[in-house]
C-alpha cells in the first residue's frame, strides 16, 4: 500500500514538468521545421560561368527561363552533380559520350549537352572534367563549378537552370544507371507529354525483390522500406522509387519546378514529385538497369533522418503556404 501511494506521489510530482519538457520539444522541433532553414542565395559572385574551350574565354551560364532560347538548339542537356567524383567519374563520362556520339550519328537531330556541376569538391573532379573539356571540345561539356558545397539538390538545380535543351536529363556521377536506358526513357516520354510537360523517372523498384536486396545489410532494407512508406503517406502518391538519380524533365516542366525548388540535399526528389503531382504534370515510372557501385558518398543512418526532417518540412511548409510554387512566366 506505501509503494502504491509513493507510486501515484511520484507520478504526481514529476509527470507535470516531463510534459512540459515534452511539449516545450515539440513546439522547438516544429518551429525547426516551419520556419529555421535559410533560404540558399542561388548563385555566388561570379559562380555561374564557364570556360569556352576553344578560346579560353569565361562567359555566363545561360539561363533556362530565357525566351531566346529556342527548343532545336540544343535537344538534351544532361546535369550531372559530382561531390569528390574523380574516381568514379571517367568510367561513366566514357559510357555516356559513346552512346551520345553514337545516336548522334545515326539520329542528325540530336544535339546534346552535358553539364557537370562540380558541388564543391575537395578533389580533383574539376580538374578532371576540364581535361575532358580540353581534350574533346566537340563534346559540348560544360562545367559549373559550384564554391562551397550545396547538396546533390542543389547542384541539380543549379546545373538545371542552366540548361538549353529540350529536354533535361538529371544522371548520377557513379554510372550505377545504364545511360542507354536513355532511349527507354525518352520513348516513354513521348507518351505521356502533354503540353510539353511531362516527367519520366527511372526507377529500381522491379529489383525489390532481386539478389540485390539480398546482398544490402537489415539496416539499409528497412530504411528503404520505411523510407518509401514515409513518403507515399505524406508527398507522393503512386510512385514506387522516387530516389533514382535518373530522370528526365521537359524544359516547361524544368521551369515550373526548379525555381521554386527549396531542398537541397537528398530529398530534393520528393519536392520535385510533389510539386509535379500539385501541377497535375504527368510522371511515369520506367525500369532501369542499375548496379550498385562502391564509393558512396550516402551514409544509410544520417541521410535517412536528415531526408525524414525534409520531407517533413515540404509537408508542412506547403501546406500552411509558408512556400509557394514560383510562376515560371
Amino acid at each position: 500500500m506505501i509503494d502504491l501511494i509513493s507510486n501515484i506521489l511520484f507520478i504526481n510530482v514529476f509527470s507535470v514538468p516531463i510534459l512540459l519538457v515534452l511539449l516545450v520539444l515539440i513546439v522547438a522541433f516544429s518551429y525547426y521545421l516551419l520556419f529555421l532553414q535559410d533560404e540558399s542565395i542561388l548563385w555566388l559572385e561570379n559562380e555561374n560561368i564557364f570556360v569556352d574551350p576553344k578560346k579560353g574565354e569565361e562567359h555566363k551560364f545561360p539561363s533556362i527561363m530565357d525566351k531566346n532560347i529556342k527548343d532545336d538548339n540544343v535537344y538534351l542537356s544532361i546535369v550531372i552533380p559530382a561531390y569528390n567524383e574523380e574516381v568514379r567519374l571517367p568510367k561513366m563520362l566514357d559510357e555516356t559520350l559513346k552512346f551520345l556520339n553514337d545516336k548522334s550519328k545515326k539520329e542528325l537531330k540530336f544535339t546534346y549537352e552535358i553539364i557537370i556541376v562540380d558541388d564543391g569538391s575537395k578533389d580533383n573532379t574539376a580538374k578532371l572534367v576540364t581535361s575532358y573539356i580540353e581534350s574533346s571540345p566537340q563534346s559540348n561539356i560544360r562545367l559549373l563549378k559550384l564554391k562551397k558545397n550545396r547538396g546533390k539538390g542543389g547542384a541539380v538545380k543549379r546545373g538545371v537552370l542552366c540548361s538549353r535543351g529540350k529536354y533535361i536529363l538529371m544522371v548520377d556521377a557513379d554510372g550505377a544507371t545504364d545511360f542507354k536506358d536513355f532511349n527507354r526513357v525518352e520513348d516513354y516520354m513521348k507518351k505521356i507529354e502533354k503540353n510539353e510537360n511531362g516527367i519520366v523517372c527511372g526507377s529500381r523498384s522491379h529489383l525489390v525483390d532481386s539478389d540485390l536486396v539480398a546482398k544490402r545489410s537489415l539496416l539499409r532494407n528497412v530504411l528503404m522500406y520505411g523510407f518509401h512508406i514515409f513518403v507515399e503517406t505524406l508527398c507522393v502518391k503512386g510512385i514506387k522509387d522516387t530516389q533514382c538519380g535518373f530522370k528526365l524533365f521537359t524544359r516547361e516542366t524544368s521551369k515550373k519546378i526548379f525555381p521554386t525548388l527549396h531542398i537541397e540535399r537528398w530529398a530534393f526528389d520528393v519536392e520535385i514529385l510533389y510539386l509535379a503531382q500539385k501541377l497535375n504534370i504527368p510522371i511515369a515510372e520506367v525500369a532501369v538497369n542499375w548496379t550498385e557501385i562502391d564509393g558512396s558518398k550516402l551514409d544509410p543512418f544520417s541521410s535517412s533522418i536528415q531526408m525524414a526532417k525534409d520531407i517533413l518540412r515540404i509537408r508542412m511548409r506547403y501546406l500552411l503556404g509558408i512556400w509557394k510554387i514560383k510562376s515560371s512566366k
